[in-house]
């Protein structure tokens, strides 16, 4: 059953991280008509041994903690790229053709986020799941097979629109609460470091989904395993966002969409 997180008097229910840093049992990045499965790298909040960084200025309304349309269980995702190291694993295509060897790392990671680096730069996706021929996702117990994308077309991996996700920009979601295509403003995350260090405007576009990603649930891909951990440390994964549905403020993210 999703997890829903009911308003509080002041702010946001605060509730414990109920995940750790492994990450859950989603895959990204398919295209439309095919069942993508999003997770993301849910995170724990910040504990004493990673101190959480200086929060930077926030807007009037931010600062206020004005509550701004319902609230949504937050987590994270990333893009994963091959190290170094022995490449004892294999992926293969939607029809059992293998793609190239990796390291059983990236294996084990692409296999959950859906969408990767390999070695040799190119980027692969998510094309199927319950392959006979591909390993069990340790993380996940699901055989999952992917497509070789053009790396220009999708730097960072592709959506369940079949179109490339951006950092920070890109969110996972229910399409029976959110359609897909919807912009969305969360206040929490407005005024957080973007990757060029400006701050960011809290506009994102739906375009992921994942059959963990359910209920009001939103799921923000960062792009970088870095950036995830600098963004979960200032709004921590499972405390709940406040999100408005189709802000004209966020209509710029649609243009060339």
């Amino acid at each position: 059953m999703p997890l829903r997180f009911a308003p509080a008097p002041g702010w946001l229910v605060l509730l414990p991280a109920l995940v750790a840093c492994s990450g859950a049992d989603h895959l990204r990045g398919a295209a439309p008509e095919r069942d993508v499965d999003p997770s993301g790298d849910w995170l724990e909040g910040p504990t004493a041994s990673a101190p959480v960084a200086a929060l930077p200025p926030r807007t009037a309304s931010t600062a206020r903690g004005d509550r701004v349309g319902e609230s949504f269980r937050n987590t994270y995702y990333d893009f994963p790229r091959e190290g170094a190291g022995a490449q004892g694993a294999t992926l293969f295509d939607a029809a059992c053709a293998p793609i190239t060897r990796v390291t059983q790392t990236f294996h084990d990671q692409v296999c959950v986020q859906g969408s990767g680096r390999i070695r040799s730069g190119a980027t692969v996706s998510f094309a199927k799941r319950d392959c006979a021929c591909a390993a069990v996702c340790p993380r996940s117990g699901q055989k999952i097979c992917f497509e070789r994308l053009d790396p220009k077309a999708f730097p960072a991996g592709r959506g369940a629109m079949g179109k490339p996700v951006i950092p920070l920009r890109s969110i996972a979601v229910d399409p029976e609460v959110i359609p897909l295509g919807t912009t969305v403003y969360i206040a929490a995350y407005e005024g957080l470091p973007m990757e060029d260090g400006k701050p960011h405007d809290g506009c994102f576009l739906a375009e992921d989904r994942g059959s963990k990603v359910l209920g009001h649930h939103v799921d923000v891909f960062t792009g970088d395993p870095a950036m995830t951990k600098q963004w979960n440390q200032l709004v921590p994964s499972n405390q709940g966002v406040w999100v408005e549905l189709s802000a004209p403020r966020c209509a710029f993210l649609l243009q060339g969409r």
